[in-house]
């Protein structure tokens, strides 16, 4: 009867799973997550999905959710300003239990600041749903605002963890180390990019990589094995743990994937700080000419040079270039490009926080 139309036959033999509340201030992106998380437990757990709106302060965040949800083939339990949180959350959840739905998602009201009436709701609704997780919102960006919200979300729920938004954006992610400090909770997840795909399970290294200002090399590789061609993805993975050497072969497929994998911008978020200060004000439809540049430089080598870049002397690079038709400067930045992303690369593959972070204080005088 309320206008749902499940997505996933009812399968009467799995018990409910549970309720995740999530928790926040508003304009985190917390509605956006809600439809992000769904989408992941969907495609990744497996799971059937029930979203529920229970902020009736804004009609235009309930109305939000039902567009999230519609978008990621999770269901939505409509709710409206009339009604009381606890009561739709509630009704929610018993529709979720009789509808063979895995997981109910609870979306709740965000303040623009912290107030005592928005902490009393919240933890009525958790008293009232026993959540299996608690996850509270916070934007990557925030800062020493971040330290305070999650100071005052901490002490009035049982937070089972957290997730950062708006990693896409200028943020290096450093209240990521605050937030975790303040709360004792894990991050569990991370949201970079506004596409209802921009979500991660977090990674610590990588998190330390990027406020470091690595870059993450780990993302652009699995957002190759999950995009484009996965066995490539896989093998060159394989390659590298295996002990074998990153050529310039597994360099023009990486280009070749960048091209096809969510736009350049997406990706130079994710290079090192060098590149990405190279790339800021360049236009990405440059960036993308330079990357045709780049595969045809490697096109116009042999295969020996390809799998042994270090053969590539002056008069091979100026055959290179006359090849590629590029002047030979060109083909000495591309290889110096190779170069670091081969030496991070061989960095993966040592694996060792310790061993990274020496090496980077050569990088980083002053460190």
């Amino acid at each position: 009867g309320v206008g749902i139309h499940p997505h996933l036959h009812p399968t009467p033999n799995t018990p409910f799973w549970g309720v995740i509340l999530m928790a926040g201030l508003q304009g985190v992106g917390k509605t956006t997550t809600v439809g992000k998380l769904a989408k992941y437990l969907r495609e990744e757990k497996k799971k059937k999905v029930l979203t529920v709106s229970a902020d009736v302060y804004r009609p235009a965040a309930i109305a939000q959710l039902q567009t999230v949800a519609g978008q990621v083939g999770a269901d939505f339990f409509p709710s409206s300003a009339n009604d009381k949180p606890v009561d739709i959350a509630l009704a929610a959840l018993d529709f979720a239990k009789k509808h063979y739905h895995d997981v109910l998602l609870v979306d709740t009201a965000g303040r623009l600041g912290i107030d005592e009436a928005m902490m009393t709701e919240i933890a009525a609704l958790h008293a009232a749903l026993n959540p299996i997780e608690t996850l509270f919102v916070v934007d990557a960006m925030l800062g020493q605002d971040a330290i305070n919200t999650a100071k005052a979300f901490n002490d009035a729920l049982p937070l089972t963890g957290v997730v950062l938004t708006k990693l896409d954006g200028d943020s290096r992610g450093g209240a990521a180390l605050s937030v975790r400090h303040i709360t004792g909770k894990p991050i569990k997840f991370a949201g970079v990019s506004e596409k209802l795909d921009g979500l991660e399970a977090f990674d610590p290294t990588r998190m330390a990589n990027r406020i470091l200002g690595m870059g993450d090399i780990l993302a652009l590789v699995e957002e190759a094995r999950k995009g484009v061609d996965i066995k490539s993805a896989q093998d060159l993975a394989h390659k590298i743990k295996g002990g074998g050497k990153f050529d310039l072969n597994d360099f023009k497929a990486q280009l070749g994937q960048m091209k096809k994998m969510g736009g350049m911008s997406s990706l130079m978020d994710k290079l090192p700080a060098q590149f990405q200060q190279a790339a800021g004000s360049a236009n990405m439809d440059q960036a993308d000419k330079q990357v045709r540049r780049m595969c045809g430089i490697i096109d116009s080598m042999t295969p020996m040079e390809r799998a042994k870049p270090e053969l590539i002397k002056a008069t091979r690079k100026r055959r290179i270039a006359l090849g590629a038709g590029v002047p030979v400067q060109e083909v000495n930045r591309m290889l110096s490009q190779f170069d670091q992303m081969q030496a991070m690369m061989k960095k993966l593959k040592g694996g060792g926080m310790m061993k990274m972070m020496r090496s980077m204080k050569g990088m980083m005088p002053g460190l």
